[in-house]
């Protein structure tokens, strides 16, 4: 709030000196070569997929599960989304899916990039993928911790719920020189692409909490893990334990998610769909059944660094306790 507000006095909330502060706190912490802070992940994603040079109707293969707004952007460069499937215990999509999708594919439509969303900040097998041969762009919106990012491109988004927060916004960067240049050539685009610094100085606080806010999320997260051990509902299993950044808690229900929201509503606790801002979770993922099932079935559960001692323990009796 005192970074907002001194930006606000000093009344230079649009882009300037705090994006650039923005960049370097965040190339200190991620190592990346080359970035630039945007007004948000849409506009990420439509200038990496310029960036590399695709052509209208060419297919871009995503995951059932990811943002919403993918479609739109692809809808707008004239793209086809090509969607994968998960499996129920990995929410990500894998190199073996997305040969399945592709040998089902039209032999004519030509597959151009693959966008790998981290999803629930899961990690996916990113060198597996990249081994394909088709340009990635990674998302890592919901985990900014990986070093095993393989993407051509990298997002960060800093919307609400993504990871790091500055209110809205994304980072769009690149880790090596090699792919530096073609997002160099946007260094210029007008302001009104460009993330205010208003929003920066919440996101360079953001960075600086970081490791703070990771412990936070760890001490809370055995919490949840201890009480879903005495439910009888499924967790997401991590490729690699060690990797995963607890972005969220989320369980997969055996039942339906009515009756478990509103049974937490009786306790005054706030629970919501997983998946309910995705492309499944918009009804729109056909040849897709593990994913539509998984948006039926899938929960978060309130898991912020301030989140109360006390709140944790009754969200963790909640958890030990859902019908």
């Amino acid at each position: 709030m005192d970074a907002v507000l001194t930006a606000m006095v000093e009344e230079k909330i649009g882009p300037g000196d705090r994006n650039k502060l923005l960049i370097q706190t965040s190339k200190e912490a991620l190592r990346f070569d080359y970035a630039i802070a945007l007004r948000s992940p849409a506009v990420a994603l439509y200038l990496a997929l310029k960036a590399l040079n695709v052509k209208p109707g060419n297919a871009v293969i995503i995951s059932a599960l990811s943002p919403l707004y993918y479609l739109q952007v692809l809808q707008d460069l004239q793209l086809t989304p090509l969607l994968c499937d998960v499996t129920h215990d990995f929410p990500c999509i894998s190199r073996e899916i997305i040969e399945n999708t592709i040998a089902k594919k039209d032999p004519d439509l030509v597959v151009c990039a693959v966008v790998l969303h981290h999803t629930l900040g899961f990690i996916p097998d990113s060198e597996g993928i990249a081994a394909l041969g088709f340009p990635v762009i990674e998302d890592i919106s919901k985990n900014c911790i990986s070093e095993k990012t393989k993407g051509v491109f990298c997002i960060l988004g800093l919307e609400e719920r993504d990871m790091l927060t500055s209110g809205g916004g994304a980072l769009l960067f690149t880790m090596n020189k090699k792919d530096s240049s073609s997002l160099r050539s946007y260094a210029g685009i007008a302001g009104e692409y460009v993330l205010p610094d208003i929003n920066s100085a919440l996101a360079i606080v953001q960075f600086k909490e970081f490791q703070r806010n990771m412990e936070r999320r760890r001490d809370i997260a055995e919490i949840y893990l201890q009480a879903s051990l005495r439910t009888r509902h499924k967790r997401f299993i991590s490729l690699n334990d060690n990797d995963y950044c607890n972005y969220a808690f989320s369980l997969v229900l055996e039942a339906g998610l009515k009756d478990v929201i509103a049974y937490a509503r009786k306790k005054d606790i706030e629970i919501e769909n997983a998946f309910g801002n995705t492309i499944a979770g918009a009804s729109t993922a056909e040849n897709c059944p593990v994913s539509n099932s998984l948006v039926l079935r899938t929960v978060h559960f309130p898991m912020y660094p301030r989140l109360r001692s006390g709140d944790v323990e009754r969200i963790s009796r909640l958890i030990m306790t859902l019908p």
